[in-house]
């Protein structure tokens, strides 16, 4: 009776060796299988990616992705599934999945150019000064996060090109406002835009006209002091400034119609000539 339950014990547990090893076995092919299926994946969106069809190519990196998650390889297609979006000018769609990529994959190596490249894709909806900006203050993050944290790449240094040609585009808006605001003679809101200009954007080709801005609404509502001190500032950095000789003006009445009349005097001898 023993030796019959000893070998009952005995075929189960050989039952359970062989069912254990097949488990394993088919777990490797499944893997196997898995890694195969991605690498096709992947090699199908690189060759759409060449072809032009950066969209279709976008959604074979993602199907890459999706089919070994654990693998190296899926933060690869998750940031060429997004670059493929950016050159096709889905900007929405390459902002979700780059956004996407910093949830899923903090510690990846290629931090700096998923950065660089989402302030890309913000950057690019660049529209004019009256349209929304906050797409471009976003990318003006984005780069300033490249710069901060990457300084020694390629990207920091483009981005710090490209931080240069926002600050233009947002100093536009203000200045916009500003003469917005002139127009409407609202001049206390008028004011702080052009002191956002001096205080945030003071490299940008719209700092002399700031300052001349400034010089014009001080005199115009009687603080005529606070005019002479923007005049100065605007005198000591840009003399030759064609600004400059206008806030001049608005002190000096005589050299104004000195100027006036010397142009019409010009105007009438040329006149004149055509019937000499």
């Amino acid at each position: 009776m023993k030796i019959i339950f000893r070998l009952i014990i005995l075929l189960i547990a050989i039952n359970l060796n062989s069912c254990s090893k097949k488990v394993k076995e088919a777990s490797v092919l499944k893997v196997v299988d898995q890694k195969e299926e991605m690498i096709v994946a992947y090699q199908e969106g690189i060759k759409y990616l060449d072809e032009g069809d950066a969209f279709y190519a976008a959604k074979k990196f993602l199907e890459a992705e999706l089919l070994f998650p654990q693998s190296d390889w899926a933060p690869k297609s998750a940031l060429m599934a997004a670059y493929s979006y950016y050159i096709q000018n889905y900007h929405s769609e390459a902002i979700y999945n780059l956004e996407r990529f910093l949830k899923t994959y903090p510690k990846d190596q290629r931090m700096d150019y998923v950065h660089y490249l989402l302030g890309l894709c913000y950057y690019e909806n660049i529209e004019g000064e009256k349209k929304d900006l906050q797409p471009l203050i976003t990318a003006k993050k984005e780069f300033n996060y490249v710069i901060n944290n990457y300084p020694n790449t390629d990207f920091a240094l483009d981005a710090k090109f490209k931080i240069g040609l926002i600050n233009d585009v947002l100093a536009s808006k203000e200045m916009y406002l500003g003469r917005h605001y002139i127009k409407k003679e609202k001049w206390i809101p008028a004011i702080n835009r052009f002191k956002n200009v001096l205080n945030e954007y003071e490299t940008t080709i719209y700092a002399e006209e700031a300052l001349h801005r400034l010089v014009e609404i001080h005199y115009k509502i009687g603080l005529e002091n606070e005019s002479k001190k923007y005049a100065s500032l605007l005198g000591y950095n840009y003399l030759s400034s064609e600004w400059y000789k206008k806030s001049y003006k608005i002190f000096n009445q005589t050299y104004a119609k000195k100027e006036i009349k010397k142009e019409k005097t010009g105007v009438i001898k040329k006149f004149k000539k055509l019937f000499e």
